[in-house]
């Protein structure tokens, strides 16, 4: 009578497999998401610039709005907590250091090199720029 299964060897190859197509697949996933949170972080800023311009265009008279005049959902959302905390939102942290009558700025940081690629910012007439987003260097121990 003969028993039917798998031997060892069987199953240590189909799991060899699975892992190599495991570490194939996972850094692919992870750029995928890097590249969204990029995206993102873009469109939320074009976003808050757009939301600017329409204020200065309509009600504003040529003046733009501050965080308390905007208050739009946008604004309070990445102009606030938990967007300004640490964590972030969607893998970036936004900052509205300048939201004045004669001009703004917004910027979104990525939480880490993991989260994200670049360093977008909207300025004063809706200007877009991106740069390169490169992580601290924590000091060497003493």
């Amino acid at each position: 009578m003969k028993k039917r299964g798998f031997t060892l060897v069987e199953i240590m190859i189909v799991v060899a497999i699975i892992a190599l197509l495991a570490a194939i697949a996972i850094p692919n996933l992870l750029g995928a998401r890097r590249t969204a949170n990029d995206a993102t972080a873009r469109a939320n800023i074009k976003t808050l610039c757009t939301e600017e311009e329409t204020y200065a265009a309509g009600p504003g008279d040529g003046s733009y709005a501050t965080l308390a005049i905007l208050d739009s959902v946008a604004a309070n959302r990445y102009c606030a907590a938990p967007c300004t905390g640490a964590a972030g939102c969607g893998g970036y942290i936004y900052a509205c250091p300048t939201m004045a009558a004669t001009g703004y700025t917004f910027t979104a940081t990525p939480v880490s090199a993991n989260t994200g690629t670049i360093i977008v910012t909207g300025t004063t007439g809706g200007q877009i720029t991106t740069a390169p987003y490169t992580a601290p260097v924590a000091p060497p121990a003493p």
